[in-house]
């Protein structure tokens, strides 16, 4: 069985360091993901999505040190639903992905999208937007 997810998206803030109890470094962050189509008034329409990210050992550390809101990343990780009793007791559940790969895809000296002095990357079509018409595949 396959447990994957590949995300490409940006920071929502600067990811967020703790320990472990052993001393294991994890970061937890947020990323959005774009979708954008038109309806079927012509009206353009753009979903933001967002997933929650948790690293850990030397990844985490990695993102911890170089990752900041806005930065573009791309992750591979496996999904993951935890289970808890609120105060009222009610069951309540978060999904995350585990990350086990990360990229950052911004231009060398770029701090993310706040970085108003620097040209922003090209788009890649089907990563920072939506695929032209005449590429979709069906």
């Amino acid at each position: 069985m396959i447990n994957k997810a590949i995300l490409v998206g940006r920071l929502g803030a600067d990811p967020e360091v703790r320990y472990t109890p052993d001393g294991a470094m994890v970061t937890n962050f947020r990323i959005a993901t774009d979708e954008q189509w038109k309806d079927k008034s012509g009206e353009k329409v753009q979903k933001t999505e967002w997933h929650k990210i948790v690293t850990f050992g030397k990844l985490a550390e990695i993102c911890g040190k170089y990752l900041v809101k806005g930065k573009l990343v791309y992750l591979e990780g496996r999904i993951q639903t935890k289970a808890w009793d609120d105060k009222e007791g009610v069951k309540r559940y978060t999904t995350e992905i585990v990350a086990s790969n990360m990229q950052m895809l911004d231009s060398k000296g770029q701090k993310g999208a706040d970085a108003s002095s620097e040209e922003p990357p090209l788009p890649h079509p089907g990563v920072d937007g939506p695929l032209p018409e005449e590429d979709v595949p069906f």
